[in-house]
């Protein structure tokens, strides 16, 4: 009589599945660093990524940097290695927050601070200073890229002539963003379009 077979070994429940970011110039060059693959966690891409910074090498040095929909952190990242004066990082998703607080600890970059928050809630609040570079990648359609425009605009977020990057699923011209932001670059790659915009101050501000 057979005897029956053996209950195969349990396996070890996995972790979460592990992304990875390079970040390209700067102090931390060729760095790579791991962030959890979390659902709409979509980080700029190196080309994207390049392309963006080399829009913005005269205004990246001793910035105030503020990235609402923070992610992996990539941008963020990318603006601090090459000299950013400080950033803010929101996230809502606590696994992202969490890693990418480690990987600012990791860097010894003390001037960098994560709030695990609703971006759109965390921008209705007191703004303690204002930005000069924003970075606005949202998840895609989910409706929080003109809200948060708009609250950056009108809760003061924003320095005279701040410069905000869009990420979006449309092109920047249907987005409808505030009047007295000047589009000054714009590309796409597939799917994706993303913008530079430089801030003016409204008529009679």
């Amino acid at each position: 009589m057979a005897r029956p077979s053996a209950k195969p070994a349990r396996k070890p429940a996995a972790g979460p599945s592990q992304g990875q970011l390079r970040i390209i110039a700067g102090e931390w060059r060729s760095r790579r660093l791991s962030f959890p693959d979390a659902p709409g966690l979509r980080p700029t891409p190196d080309r994207v990524r390049e392309t963006l910074f080399n829009w913005l090498a005269p205004y990246v040095e001793g910035a105030r940097v503020l990235d609402p929909f923070a992610g992996s952190g990539a941008l963020l990242l990318e603006a601090l290695s090459r000299g950013a004066g400080r950033g803010l990082a929101l996230e809502l998703n606590p696994l992202a927050a969490t890693a990418l607080r480690g990987n600012l600890e990791l860097l010894r970059a003390g001037n960098a601070e994560v709030r695990q928050a609703d971006a759109l809630k965390h921008l209705q609040g007191a703004v303690a200073e204002a930005f000069d570079l924003v970075f606005l990648d949202p998840p895609f359609h989910k409706d929080l890229l003109l809200p948060a425009c708009q609250l950056l605009e009108n809760r003061g977020w924003l320095a005279a002539e701040a410069w905000i990057y869009t990420e979006s699923e449309s092109a920047p011209s249907s987005l409808g963003l505030p009047g007295n932001w000047q589009l000054h670059r714009e590309k796409h790659t597939g799917q994706v379009h993303y913008a530079l915009w430089r801030r003016r101050p409204p008529a009679g501000a």
